[in-house]
């Protein structure tokens, strides 16, 4: 069987996506589009040669589009009513983060998943895919390290665009480390507090760059999290797990190693498609795969509802310079037991 997907979104993810279904993936085929920008739509197919039919909206795409399921890679906003309005249709769909830009619209979409009865819906959080999260989350689950203590992380861009704000550290940046190590923890989170470090000169006059962010779970794990979108010297993305016997770390993206002019070094990416285009190919396998098997088992709506909570806390101690609470709704039985991302 074929999984016939539609995509409601054409930008850059989602152009990304039609290639890597198209080119790279098995098991799924485009066979419906639609953009705000029509041109871009039109574009798109004819650029890929897709046998598609491109909508004017997401609503006439689900009403009348030949297909399976859909991913939504439109624009934050908007995500909420096309995710809302798949589960409607009774469609299987992606969505790229975020669920919903609130902890209410991500509820919403709970209750519409939970009233139909079964899971449709799977969040885009691509990092429980990439295989040196995998490795962290296989020796956490074994004790290789006993009992974890403390995490030290860093999300580093080599810069932002003019657009980008202060709380986006959090909403647009920040978010993927939040998921990601819930889920590598198992472990809810109890509270958060922001600090501002000295501020780069390279940052832009309205916004605060780099930020640290102290997180801790209910557990009694300790996160510190920087996040330096005006780094300059590449995309980097760190993690350390402290445990009780040992460290582990996350392995850094494979290079050559380069000797030349009396210099030693490794190549260092500058984007983030780069860094994790395996784990993006991995995570829409996946979710082709699942909605073949009838049963997803990546990342879930109750997964975006804790990254919306947490960023909304994250938000508020960015205002405040104290110490917030996060404090989740609690888990619906839908949810229990369901699988994550995996390789």
């Amino acid at each position: 069987m074929t999984l016939k997907i539609g995509v409601i979104g054409t930008g850059a993810i989602g152009r990304d996506h039609i290639r890597r279904i198209t080119s790279n993936l098995s098991g799924g085929r485009i066979t419906a589009v639609t953009d705000v920008n029509e041109a871009a739509a039109n574009a798109v197919v004819e650029q890929y040669e897709l046998d598609a039919v491109v909508y004017l909206d997401d609503r006439s795409l689900l009403a009348e589009g030949d297909l399976d399921a859909v991913l939504v890679t439109s624009w934050g906003p908007a995500h909420e009513q096309s995710v809302l309005a798949a589960i409607e249709a009774g469609k299987y769909v992606f969505c790229e983060k975020p669920l919903a830009t609130t902890a209410e619209g991500c509820r919403r979409i709970m209750d519409a998943e939970i009233k139909h009865g079964k899971r449709l819906v799977q969040v885009g959080f691509m990092r429980r895919y990439d295989s040196g999260y995998v490795q962290l989350k296989q020796a956490i689950d074994e004790h290789v390290i006993g009992e974890p203590l403390m995490i030290r992380c860093a999300h580093r861009n080599p810069e932002s665009g003019p657009n980008y704000t202060s709380d986006m550290a959090i909403t647009d940046t920040l978010i993927h480390e939040i998921d990601v190590l819930h889920w590598l923890l198992d472990d809810d989170y109890k509270s958060v507090q922001v600090s501002y470090p000295k501020k780069t000169r390279h940052a832009l006059s309205h916004m605060r760059d780099p930020q640290v962010v102290l997180l801790e779970t209910n557990g009694g794990v300790l996160i510190t999290a920087e996040i330096f979108v005006n780094c300059r010297y590449g995309y980097d993305i760190q993690c350390e797990v402290i445990g009780e016997d040992g460290i582990v770390k996350l392995p850094e993206p494979s290079s050559i190693s380069l000797r030349k002019e009396a210099m030693f070094g490794t190549r260092i990416l500058m984007d983030w498609k780069d860094r994790f285009i395996e784990a993006y190919d991995r995570e829409i396998q996946d979710f082709i795969d699942s909605v073949g098997r009838g049963e997803l088992q990546g990342p879930t709506a109750w997964d975006g509802y804790i990254a919306a909570v947490t960023a909304d806390a994250c938000v508020k101690a960015q205002e405040s310079g104290q110490r917030e609470e996060i404090v989740l709704d609690e888990k619906p039985a839908l949810y229990e037991g369901s699988a994550v991302g995996q390789m």
